[in-house]
């Protein structure tokens, strides 16, 4: 099936018992057992739920993996994927990576000895250089929040093959709707369902897909002993929000690219990036490894602009946390979902004070422009 299709019949389409051609919430703890070591396949739903199941097999069939895995958040998720390593373990990390996979690694994870190097992926040889024997994985965001740096997934799952790696992708920003790491050689990718997948901002939710069976005995192993776990409502309604993916990005990323072309244009935005857009670095690399350059937008504001008193101005666009969902986003990464990053490491980076990063939902987008041209204006 092609992708449309996938995402509304993939996994456990249906209930077969009933007819319902909506899975059933099974909103239970445990299940009647025949005798020893007899039962319908499920025992206790920290190790396994139908509706949870029918999720982590829809993920899987659209991620084209192995084997899908449900979390509590995206960040449990992570964490889930961090637990494979072991005390003296090294991973190379994206340098511009969400603030909250810089925080795990560096204030619980460091208490461990799994350690984490900081390297821009898109430099290949940068990559290579940083190859160290105690290095066990390449974790890669692509494009990165918030910069939107682009690395060559194909790339860089060459080099973690020769190296004896895993590559980890963290794919939320595009879903496997725009790209499939997995089809590119990546063996782990990560989703913050949050966003996009669920798309609604009504649930919390993290996805796994692995490319093994090793990986996937690994990991809910991982998942039934720590026991993070998504419950069986929001697994339903990730699986809903799932249904209606491919609308709502076409939407999103056609609402993007109209307003990437205006921030482009406006005299009081200093830079903006969008891999959209011809002029940013990584254009060609995302145009080769995916099939559209997704809806995020950051952009830097000129100092004669105060961002604060931009983001008060603001009326359509919500000004708070998080991304992905049918309405648009706009938060402040210094403060906001990149303050866990020390300053200097940020303005390194380029996470400048004047920097706002724009999730565009699926409004009409000439409100948004509207919304975009008051809030810009000098005082």
């Amino acid at each position: 099936m092609n992708i449309e299709s996938l995402l509304i019949h993939g996994g456990i389409d249906g209930d077969k018992q009933t007819g319902a051609v909506s899975v059933p919430i099974y909103q239970t703890s445990t299940y009647r057992q025949n005798g020893l070591g007899e039962n319908n396949g499920y025992e206790y739903s920290r190790t396994g739920n139908p509706t949870r199941e029918a999720l982590e097999k829809l993920i899987s069939d659209i991620e084209a993996g192995y084997s899908g895995l449900a979390f509590a958040s995206g960040m449990a998720a992570i964490t889930a994927v961090l637990t494979l390593f072991k005390s003296g373990d090294k991973i190379i990390l994206s340098d511009n990576v969400y603030g909250g996979t810089y925080r795990v690694l560096a204030k619980v994870f460091k208490n461990f000895n799994l350690n984490f190097e900081l390297v821009d992926t898109s430099n290949i040889k940068n990559v290579e250089d940083s190859i160290t024997d105690d290095v066990k994985a390449i974790y890669i965001e692509t494009p990165t929040n918030p910069l939107m740096t682009i690395t060559d997934i194909k790339k860089i799952s060459q080099i973690a093959k020769k190296n004896k790696l895993l590559t980890i992708v963290d794919n939320t920003f595009m879903t496997p709707y725009l790209q499939k790491p997995i089809e590119l050689g990546a063996d782990i990718v990560i989703h913050s369902a949050t966003k996009y997948l669920g798309g609604h901002s009504d649930l919390v939710a993290g996805l796994v897909v692995v490319n093994n069976e090793d990986l996937s005995k690994r990991l809910h192993f991982i998942q039934n002993s720590t026991g993070g776990i998504l419950n069986p409502f929001d697994s339903w309604l990730l699986i809903r929000g799932i249904k209606t993916l491919s609308v709502r990005m076409d939407r999103h990323e056609e609402n993007a690219q109209y307003i990437a072309k205006f921030l482009n244009e406006n005299p009081l935005v200093e830079k903006v990036y969008y891999p959209g857009l011809e002029s940013h670095i990584g254009h060609d690399i995302q145009k080769k490894q995916a099939k559209g350059y997704g809806a995020i937008i950051s952009f830097v504001l000129k100092d004669t602009i105060n961002i604060n008193d931009f983001f008060k101005k603001l009326k359509l666009i919500t000004f708070g946390e998080s991304l992905g969902g049918v309405e648009s986003l706009m938060c402040h990464p210094a403060s906001m979902t990149h303050a866990a990053i020390p300053y200097e490491i940020r303005q390194k980076v380029g996470i400048v004070d004047n920097l706002a990063r724009l999730s565009v939902g699926i409004e009409n987008k000439e409100d948004l422009i509207e919304d975009l041209t008051s809030a810009i204006k000098l005082l």
